[in-house]
């Protein structure tokens, strides 16, 4: 049975209002000096007290008697006098001290406890070349680094509240003028229409408005860096940053994005290229090697040669399971370590991946659980899996190697076939925001290509994605960087 004046009690006056926040320990309340008809309350775990003390008690005049003259004789900016309840409640639980006389009328001063996590490096998206620093939990110092690396009057940002107990932040941010209005509306009405009771992170909205929830690939690019967040706006396309979370969100994306990282724009544009398709050689790797192992040894000898196919049959001549079996126990054996190693404290974590790694695939090939070639081949698949510079992509490339496995076992290399084929054809209907998620190659924007799996140089980004439907698509003239990169004419020359 609910406790009356609990959740759901409708709550209709500032009174009411009052009565509900003094069940709470850290709720004060208390008359003002020379006027017992006003009060201030306020939060004390929400307030800053040195603020309270030198900036609000000091300057309340010993013969104050209206609302209206205390907020002329306070020395802070940040004040206003509403009747609003709702407005009221949220101000109070965020920080704000309420003053009242009594009336149906509350003065609201800001003296919030701002206090939170320091500015610090990036430590899942680590880059070695470029900007350090990385979002933290408060959106305001968030929207604060985007606004530094993008000074313009055409920054937009637009907040919204979402969850009916957290009352969170949400922030959708674009550079008006460039990004589409469709993409804009198309996010703010999502976000509009979530229902839910409370937001703990950005992967909570993530799951709420992309296109397809059920599907194993993300599709929307969550980011600890504001230098990727201002290179995507730039590009015409919108971020999310939620409050609470160090994460912003962006979108429309596509597949490729999920294999390119800040650090390849202040690369050499060959070295950068070389680099995406390494990652993209190991994404290949990591999710067939190991399948095509099962597949092979199970219906396909022909396809071994002759030298190595003596190694294999030495190497699994005393082991009991076939491939399968064998490929399974060890997947699942990376798979724990690598869980067990994300969970410990960082010195801990190394110590159990390399000591467990090391005792474990000993002791399984002299137990004739498994070949020595097949652990090579299942620790380069997870370290090939661990090049993917965004996380989320490398979970779906960590899952998807299972029902490879299974289909190789089962129809052997037309397993492998089928069941990629179905995973393309998943890709080629998938969506982000309602822009395809595998542009530019399917449709095909040939202009796209220079910025996709290889990185051309930067002079030759002269016009936005096509991806994104920006509405000012040219980023800068090309003929006068064409005309600056002309060789120089020499005047010392006869």
């Amino acid at each position: 049975m609910r406790q009356e004046g609990g959740f759901g009690t409708p709550i209709e006056s500032i009174a009411v209002l009052v009565e509900m926040f003094q069940k709470s320990k850290d709720f004060i309340q208390f008359s003002l000096p020379g006027s017992p008809q006003i009060t201030i309350s306020f939060f004390r775990t929400m307030i800053n007290e040195e603020t309270l003390h030198r900036d609000v008690l000091p300057h309340v005049p010993a013969d104050v008697s209206s609302l209206v003259d205390l907020q002329i004789a306070l020395p802070i900016e940040a004040m206003e006098l509403t009747r609003n309840i709702e407005q009221i409640s949220s101000k109070v639980l965020n920080g704000y001290a309420m003053i009242e006389d009594g009336s149906d009328t509350c003065l609201l001063i800001a003296i919030c406890n701002k206090e939170g996590r320091q500015i610090a490096t990036a430590e899942i998206e680590y880059n070695v070349v470029g900007p350090q620093e990385a979002f933290v939990e408060l959106i305001d110092i968030n929207l604060n680094m985007l606004r530094r690396r993008l000074p313009t009057p055409y920054l937009c940002v637009e907040e919204l509240e979402i969850g009916t107990l957290s009352h969170t932040r949400v922030a959708v941010v674009f550079i008006d003028g460039i990004a589409n209005q469709d993409n804009i509306k198309h996010v703010t009405d999502k976000l509009k229409n979530i229902e839910i009771d409370h937001i703990q992170d950005s992967s909570y909205v993530i799951r709420m408005i992309e296109d397809n929830p059920n599907s194993l690939f993300p599709q929307a690019i969550n980011t600890e860096r504001p230098d990727r967040v201002a290179g995507v706006l730039a590009e015409g396309k919108i971020a999310v940053l939620v409050n609470g979370s160090p994460f912003a969100i962006t979108l429309p994306t596509t597949l490729v994005e999920f294999f390119s990282t800040s650090e390849d724009y202040n690369l050499p544009w060959i070295m950068a290229s070389t680099f995406r398709l390494l990652r993209l050689f190991s994404v290949l790797f990591s999710m067939l090697a190991t399948p095509l192992y099962v597949a092979v040894l199970t219906y396909h000898y022909e396809l071994i040669p002759k030298e190595l196919l003596r190694t294999l049959i030495a190497s699994r001549s005393t082991i009991p399971f076939p491939p399968v079996i064998e490929a399974l126990f060890l997947e699942v054996v990376i798979e724990l370590l690598r869980e067990a190693g994300a969970r410990l404290p960082s010195k801990v974590a190394l110590t159990v991946g390399i000591v467990g790694g090391i005792v474990i695939g000993q002791a399984a090939v002299e137990a004739s659980l498994t070949s020595n070639i097949l652990i090579i081949i299942v620790a380069l698949s997870a370290l090939s899996s661990f090049t993917t510079p965004i996380y989320k992509i490398g979970n779906t490339i960590r899952l998807t190697r299972f029902p490879l496995i299974l289909s190789a076992q089962f129809l052997g290399m037309f397993g492998i076939v089928c069941f990629s084929l179905f995973m393309l054809t998943h890709l080629v209907r998938a969506q982000s925001l309602g822009r395809p998620y595998l542009a530019p190659f399917y449709p095909t924007r040939i202009s796209d290509w220079k910025d996709s799996f290889v990185r051309m140089p930067i002079s030759s980004f002269f016009s936005r994605p096509i991806t994104a439907r920006a509405r000012y698509n040219k980023r800068f003239d090309k003929h006068v960087v064409d005309k600056h990169k002309s060789k120089p004419k020499n005047d010392f020359t006869d």
